[in-house]
């Protein structure tokens, strides 16, 4: 292994008020009762206990709550409330997440209606679909900081919150490192110790035959309780409910923070092991099919038995904030991630779609990556006449260094079929680049930006305008793998500006507008015969509108938006008549649509979580019109999500859970003649909340995919991922 860089609402529990009122009613009776007739006292201790146990029951559940705030961490802008920013932001919190027993990321955002998951080649690598684009997960941020977050599996149990930006968001976060998050960002939150004390010993089971547990401690201690740890060690091992799937994941965060008046210091050190062997990967079609496949069994594994990845992370981050005034406030962020990646990859390419024949590939990659990546900045606040102001401005940077190799099979690996598959020993790998025992270094990484905005409210704060700019320089180099020479150079930089406004026509709700823009590195042309090879084009600059209303009312959010985001594209085409070809920048995918995100409790007891999202993915100016008018690969013309949770009111402590997941017609090929059909999913779970010996205790038990429905779930990138079988979680947590 190489490793080089080691409130909105009120909490107070209502049903736990009426419990202690009658409680304390009950005792009050018996008091008087006492002055004619003696009270044993073990019978004053029984109710006691009994009301502190009801108490706890009723805290405990409270704080499983499924909890879907709006709001959260906005990069330049810093961390604001959902109904007072341009943008559509939602935060899911780590009560979700243990409740849901999720133990991916991917798992976390089936709750998102505008997120759709999928993998890369032959790998069990996680990519998100947000607004018709994909994001890698090499672009998943921490506390707004790109390059430290495990690039292929993250194990949600480190962190307090998952945040989900819709749209692009250049400004606010810089460019990102692979140069995705057009449609839209996840930004990761650490888990910090609270004022209440939290120990917390989770056991968990997953069918067919998979265990694991976890272990949450959080103090403060201290002078006002200035300082704080936090321990998140989780861990799983065994089958998936796939065929001879096997995974693990080791997981451990330590994070301490200190503070006092005016200085807020926070260290965040974690350790990530993931792997997955003989996993069931994603499904290639040849380019000659002409029908989609038929999804196999649901159970069934395609894979190659001597297929696996072995993921090792190590990543931390250093922030602090210092309040010169109470207008001024200076703030810096230093992060760094060191990964060791080793895997065995291969996936089936199906040569024909009614029987489902087709050829595997093979190919093993060493993946090692350095990172460090920083920011800072200042945040001030001051009045000019009947205008407010808060002015953001500073900079940021990122230096990455990967060094890779490769050994894979040349031509067909073997023959297999989707429906009947077969497992032929290990073919020979006869074609290698680089040293695969060794990896030396294949490309080099620098983004620098700087970034100023100033945010003027003004009316009685019922209207605030955002604008401002950032500055973006990306440097990145690529070299050989055998000779390690520089084989290509980019160096470019553009500026993307943005424009928002927030009006507030009642305290509740807001009307917004914004125009941002996505950056990413633009191409080189390449090819064979190419008259223009090695012209290198500026970023990509992804242009985004959008409007919305939102609506907030206690524990109760909701946001509408319309949005369009135009990314260019590029292609070959024919040069004249000598046979050559010309590389072109000139390609555009202009993604329309709308999104409704409901969030919070409908009435006592009852709360929902979901949405809607209609996307027109439109492909423009395409290689000599062959596809002007078709729809992108892999993007559905709507996604749904409903998540409803109900206290039953006959079992104290008891909740049900339902989640619906419905996604619509996806197109496998730019042609648009074979798409994916309609695919919905139901989940259902519940839990229960207890008290032993004074200890709140919940149990928990889940079925996904209820209905073991067989689909493909995705279609992007022209790869074909088959949703997962039905799946069996069970998990007990004891709060100490």
């Amino acid at each position: 292994m190489i490793l080089r860089y080691p409130p909105l609402f009120s909490r107070f529990p209502i049903r736990g008020m009426v419990a202690g009122l009658l409680a304390s009613t009950a005792l009050m009776a018996c008091s008087a009762f006492a002055q004619s007739k003696p009270v044993p006292q073990t019978a004053k201790a029984e109710e006691t206990v009994k009301g502190t146990d009801e108490q706890l029951v009723v805290k405990a559940k409270r704080r499983n709550q499924m909890e879907v705030s709006s709001g959260g961490q906005l990069g330049a802008l810093g961390t604001k409330r959902g109904l007072d920013v341009p943008f559509n932001i939602r935060s899911y919190s780590s009560s979700l997440i243990l409740n849901q027993q999720s133990q991916t990321l991917g798992e976390v955002l089936e709750n998102d209606p505008s997120v759709r998951t999928t993998y890369g080649y032959g790998n069990f690598s996680e990519m998100f679909v947000i607004r018709g684009f994909v994001l890698n997960g090499d672009d998943i941020s921490i506390n707004g900081l790109y390059g430290i977050t495990p690039r292929q599996l993250v194990a949600p149990q480190l962190f307090d919150q998952v945040q989900v930006l819709n749209g692009a968001s250049a400004f606010l976060n810089g460019a990102a490192p692979s140069g995705s998050a057009i449609g839209g960002n996840i930004n990761l939150m650490f888990k910090h110790a609270e004022n209440t004390p939290i120990t917390r010993i989770t056991g968990d089971y997953t069918s067919t035959a998979m265990g694991g547990g976890a272990i949450d401690v959080g103090r403060r201690f201290g002078h006002d309780k200035a300082f704080g740890f936090r321990l998140n060690v989780a861990g799983r091992s065994g089958q998936t409910a796939i065929d001879d799937e096997k995974r693990h994941s080791v997981a451990l965060g330590a994070d301490f923070d200190w503070h006092n008046d005016n200085t807020r210091i926070s260290v965040d050190m974690n350790y990530e092991n993931e792997g997955v062997d003989w996993g069931r990967p994603g499904v290639l079609l040849k380019s000659s099919v002409t029908q989609v496949p038929r999804a196999p069994s649901v159970h069934q594994n395609y894979g190659q038995p001597w297929t696996y990845n072995d993921l090792k992370y190590m990543f931390g981050m250093l922030n602090i904030e210092h309040d010169l005034s109470k207008h001024i406030t200076l703030y810096g962020a230093f992060g760094g991630m060191g990964s060791d990646e080793k895997g065995n990859y291969s996936s089936l390419t199906v040569t024909d779609g009614r029987t489902g024949d087709g050829t595997y590939g093979n190919m093993y990659v060493p993946y090692v990556q350095t990172s460090e990546s920083t920011r800072a900045g200042v945040r001030a606040h001051f009045d000019t006449g009947p205008v407010k102001h808060e002015i953001n401005a500073g900079g940021s940077g990122l230096w990455s260094e990967t060094d890779t190799a490769y050994a894979m099979t040349s031509g067909v690996a073997a023959y297999g079929n989707l429906y009947q598959p077969v497992y032929p020993a290990q073919p020979a790998q006869n074609v290698v680049g680089g040293n695969v025992n060794n990896p030396q270094r294949k490309s080099d990484t620098r983004l620098f930006s700087l970034f100023f905005s100033d945010t003027m409210t003004f009316w009685k704060d019922r209207i605030a305008l955002t604008a401002g700019f950032r500055y973006q320089n990306m440097r990145i180099n690529g070299y050989d793998y055998n000779t390690t020479a520089l084989t290509s150079h980019y160096d470019q930089g553009a500026i993307t500006p943005v424009v928002g406004l927030v009006v507030h026509p009642t305290r509740h709700t807001a009307l917004y507008f914004n125009r941002i823009e996505g950056l990413s590195q633009g191409p080189t042309a390449s090819g064979s015969n190419i008259v223009n090879l090695g012209q290198i084009y500026p970023p990509y600059q992804s242009v985004q509108y959008e409007v919305g209303a939102k609506y907030e009312m206690g524990r109760f959010s909701a946001n509408l938006a319309f949005f369009q985001t135009s990314q260019p594209n590029s292609y070959t085409e024919p040069y004249g008549n000598s046979g050559a070809s010309i590389f072109r920048n000139d390609g555009m995918q202009r993604n329309r649509g709308a999104e409704l995100n409901i969030n919070g409790q409908i009435i006592p007891g009852l709360r929902f979580n979901g949405g809607a999202t209609l996307i027109d993915a439109n492909l423009r100016r395409t290689a000599q019109g062959t596809d002007d008018g078709h729809s992108a690969i892999g993007v559905p013309n709507y996604t749904i999500n409903g998540n409803l949770e109900y206290d039953l009111p006959f079992l104290k402590g008891g909740t049900v859970v339902g989640r619906v997941v419905n996604t619509g017609k996806q197109w496998v090929n730019t042609a648009n003649t074979m798409h994916l059909p309609v695919w919905t999913r139901f989940d259902l779970a519940m839990r229960y909340t207890f008290a032993v010996q004074h200890k709140p205790i919940t149990m928990r038990f889940g079925v996904d995919n209820i209905a073991n429905s067989r689909y493909w779930a995705s279609s992007f990138n022209g790869y074909l991922l088959q949703g997962q079988p039905r799946t069996f979680k069970f998990s007990v947590t004891a709060d100490l």
